[in-house]
Formats: C-alpha cells, sequence, structure tokens
C-alpha cells in the first residue's frame, strides 16, 4: 500500500512540475505518462484505474473551458456490460464504462467527432500477448499516444480561426479494447443529434512514429473529400499511406456503420503492442505533436466544405484472395512499409521465424517460389503451404 501512495505522490509532483512549464511537447508527455503509470494499473475498462484517467481527461477539458457532453450535463458517457475474459464462457462480472466528451460550440450546423480510445488491458488478462505471470500493461502507445493527441487538437482547435465552420465534440473512448464497446454504445444513445456528425478522426497507437514518418490513414475512401484534402496537406515532412475500407479494429468502424465518414491515424505496429512493455519513455512524443498538427491541417483544409457526402467501402481484403492458412512463420509485419515485400517489424520468441535466423528489418521477397510483392502476397503465399513443408 504505502508503495502505490508513493507512487502516486511521485506522479503527481512530476505532473505537477511538468505542467508549470506548460510547452505542447510537455504537456504531451504530462499526459502520456499520467495515464501508462502503474498507479492506474493498465486502465481496465469498469475498474479504479480507468477510473482514475477518466476523471483527469475531464479535467483537462475542463481547464480547457470546453462544454461537459454526457448525460445529464456531466462529462461521462455511462455504459453498462458484462466483463468475461473468456467470450465463450458462461456468466460474467457486471461493469459500468464511461466515454468522456467535451464540445467546443462553433454555432455551426454540423459538428465533426474527434476521438481516442483511453482503456487499456489491466493486468493483461484479456487481449495480452504477453506469456508471463499476470503484470500491469500500460498501454502508453495503445492507446495514451492517441488520448495526449486528442488533447493537444482540443486546446488547439479553441482558438483555431481557420477551423470554425464545424463544431467539435472530444471523446476519450471506453471499453475499446473488449470489441468498440464504447464507440458501439455512444452512436446507439449519443448525446448530440448523430445527424449533425459531419465526419469521424479516430486516433489509435500514433505514439511511434517512424523515422521514415510513414503515417497510415485508414478509411480514406469513406469520403471523396477525403484523398484531395490530404493530398493538400504538408506538415511535419510526414508521408502518408492510404487504404480505403472503413471498417477496422478501432472505434472509427461503429461511426462508419452508421454512415458517417471516418478515419483512423496509427503511427504503426511494433513489438511491444499488448505487452506490459508498451510504456510511456518508447514514445515518440515530437512525432505525436507532428501527427496532430497534420490531422489539424486536415481539419482546417475540410472546413469551408460544409457536410461531407459518405461513400460505402468494401473490406480491404475483398478482391484479394482470402488467406486461410494453418502455418506461419511467427512475425508481426510492419504496416507502414512502402517498398517492395513484406518488412518484418518483430520476430517472435520460439517461432519458426527465429528458429530459422530471422531477425527485426528482414524483408521477405519470396516464399518458396511465390513472390511477396506486399503483405497481401506474404498471407496468399502461407495459405498454399502446410504443416510440415
Amino acid at each position: 500500500m504505502i508503495r502505490v501512495v508513493l507512487s502516486f505522490c511521485l506522479s503527481m509532483v512530476f505532473v505537477a512540475a511538468y505542467a508549470q512549464l506548460n510547452t505542447p511537447l510537455q504537456q504531451a508527455q504530462v499526459d502520456v505518462v499520467y495515464l501508462a503509470s502503474d498507479y492506474l494499473e493498465g486502465r481496465e475498462t469498469g475498474l479504479k484505474g480507468e477510473q482514475l484517467a477518466a476523471e483527469y481527461i475531464a479535467w483537462r477539458f475542463s481547464q480547457m473551458g470546453l462544454q461537459p457532453k454526457g448525460n445529464n450535463g456531466s462529462w461521462y458517457h455511462e455504459f453498462d456490460f458484462t466483463y468475461n475474459p473468456n467470450p465463450h464462457g458462461q456468466g460474467g462480472e457486471a461493469r459500468v464504462g464511461k466515454n468522456v466528451l467535451a464540445f467546443l460550440d462553433n454555432g455551426a450546423e454540423n459538428t465533426i467527432v474527434i476521438g481516442a480510445h483511453y482503456d487499456h488491458l489491466g493486468y493483461g488478462e484479456f487481449g495480452s500477448l504477453y506469456t508471463g505471470e499476470p503484470m500491469i500493461h500500460n498501454g502508453a502507445d495503445d492507446n495514451a499516444s492517441g488520448v495526449a493527441a486528442l488533447l493537444y487538437l482540443a486546446s488547439r482547435l479553441t482558438e483555431d480561426a481557420a477551423a470554425k465552420n464545424n463544431n467539435s465534440l472530444f471523446m476519450a473512448i471506453s471499453g475499446e479494447e473488449l470489441g468498440l464497446l464504447g464507440s458501439k454504445k455512444w452512436v446507439a444513445a449519443p448525446t448530440i443529434d448523430l445527424g449533425t456528425v459531419n465526419y469521424m478522426l479516430n486516433m489509435d497507437m500514433v505514439g511511434r512514429l517512424n523515422e521514415e514518418k510513414v503515417l497510415v490513414i485508414n478509411g480514406v475512401g469513406t469520403s471523396p473529400a477525403f484523398t484531395p484534402a490530404l493530398e493538400n496537406v504538408k506538415v511535419g515532412g510526414i508521408r502518408i499511406k492510404t487504404t480505403e475500407s472503413g471498417v477496422g479494429a478501432s472505434d472509427h468502424t461503429s461511426f462508419y456503420l452508421q454512415d458517417i465518414p471516418a478515419l483512423h491515424f496509427f503511427s504503426g505496429q511494433h513489438s511491444d503492442y499488448h505487452k506490459p512493455v508498451d510504456d510511456a519513455e518508447t514514445l515518440n512524443y515530437p512525432g505525436i505533436l507532428s501527427i496532430s498538427d497534420f490531422m489539424l491541417a486536415f481539419i482546417e483544409k475540410l472546413d469551408d466544405q460544409g457536410r461531407l457526402e459518405f461513400t460505402a467501402t468494401k473490406n480491404e481484403s475483398q478482391g484479394r484472395s482470402a488467406a486461410s492458412f494453418k502455418v506461419t512463420l511467427g512475425v508481426m509485419p510492419d504496416y507502414v512499409y512502402e517498398g517492395k515485400g513484406m518488412r518484418v517489424d518483430s520476430v517472435i520468441e520460439g517461432r519458426p521465424g527465429q528458429e530459422g535466423g530471422m531477425q527485426n528489418g528482414d524483408v521477405i521477397l519470396m516464399i518458396g517460389e511465390l513472390e511477396v510483392g506486399d503483405i497481401y502476397d506474404y498471407m496468399e503465399g502461407l495459405s498454399s503451404f502446410k504443416k510440415g513443408q
């Protein structure tokens, strides 16, 4: 108990000291360090650590002078759910999750939603890729980084004269790790008129911008306005890699399924994903601000275009053969790689790739006699083999 209290006191001293300096970079660091601290115990949905995170985010919104936009004039949109780490098991624990919502009223007809989930995996009971004893999963990149970007954008948009033709709803979303629970619950019972939502921007894992400064943007096919605007944004040397589909493993999907144009901003996968080592010191903080500034410029580009047209998209796997394979190399693909082949982000210990001598950063160009031009070729190539070959 003494250790927990001491840890909390030290984190509060750190927050107070840095908050006085008040530069955007330092503030982003403060936000992540607190949200990804052991004191919050991995921000598992419905537990004390997530409640502390929600209170912190609400406090940050209030300091900016934003309006609470949850239920009954509060900052929170609460929802009931049953937690069960075994999705195929019976029963479960009744819990309450809460989205944190703040509104910037520009007197406009339409509103853009800017969101990032703030929950994570707690001690790793559900969704962890770590195989040891239970440990706190702090989720610095996933997704304290997205919340830091959300808070930065909120502070910038309150004073941005070039982005006044839409209102802004800032949403820190709960329950994403359990299956997009918070965003699904909100679109089913929204705290503003869903018909006024122009488009949605989602930040999930924006803390690891690489040296090539490649930013993945998923969902560009959900509105014809997106690609032309993105092509005209030049910020911080960022290079974008896009996908069309509005369906993905993050909260933008819930909005897309309501016929709302939606994008997901993502700095790339890494070997710390869903493990206890996803900690605050591993992040690229200038990269978080660069991505946020890119998004701000993008919002400004769209500001005078009125109501955006929505277009339905195919899933990325459609139009390609659906890969079904019984073998694996045990490697994690580098989703931001733009060259020929499939670059390996990390090699999983004890799997065939490691045993065969593969290393992080290797690029797979052939599987047997099959050429690998991209990640889809890689998956299709694996599907042609059987165990033992």
